[in-house]
């Protein structure tokens, strides 16, 4: 077992773990800085941790921003990301296309301030896609594990 305090899962309600992944995914749509177009609604989900299942979990927050005016709004958009991330205090760990078909742009971070990941891709039209029926910026937003207050029947939060 690892006793680094920096591992240590913090203990967080479901409520509350919801409540920050919300936060980290409204400022990731703000460095996107798109202001016309959609976003998906249904807010963060919550999966058990691997290693403890019981008592550990996380919060995951897929969304996209779609329904844009033009491919190039989503274009900017993720360049916009790709910019802020580093003066935000997130680190890429990733970028360049990814390994589907459409040779998708892709990108992940981690942040250097809590234990958060996103990933976002450009799900735009491509030589090698062809045209995309609904573009858009697909972006999913993982915590690391929290461990959840003693009794929570975490099995009724999923």
């Amino acid at each position: 077992m690892n006793n680094n305090p920096a591992d240590t899962p913090e203990t967080l309600s479901v409520g509350k773990a919801r409540e920050r992944t919300s936060g980290v995914s409204s400022q990731i749509l703000e460095m996107i800085g798109i202001k016309e177009g959609k976003v998906t609604e249904p807010g963060p989900g919550i999966a058990p941790c691997e290693e403890d299942p019981h008592h550990l979990y996380r919060a995951n927050h897929p969304w996209s921003v779609y329904s844009v005016s033009s491919e190039e709004v989503l274009k900017d958009g993720f360049q916009r990301l790709r910019e802020s991330l580093p003066e935000r205090g997130w680190k890429i760990v990733e970028y360049g296309p990814n390994k589907s078909r459409a040779k998708t742009l892709e990108l992940t971070a981690d942040s250097t301030k809590e234990r958060y990941s996103i990933n976002a891709e450009l799900v735009v039209s491509s030589p090698t896609a062809g045209k995309e029926s609904n573009p858009l910026i697909l972006v999913t937003v993982t915590s690391g594990c929290f461990r959840a207050p003693e009794g929570t029947k975490l099995d009724q939060e999923f």
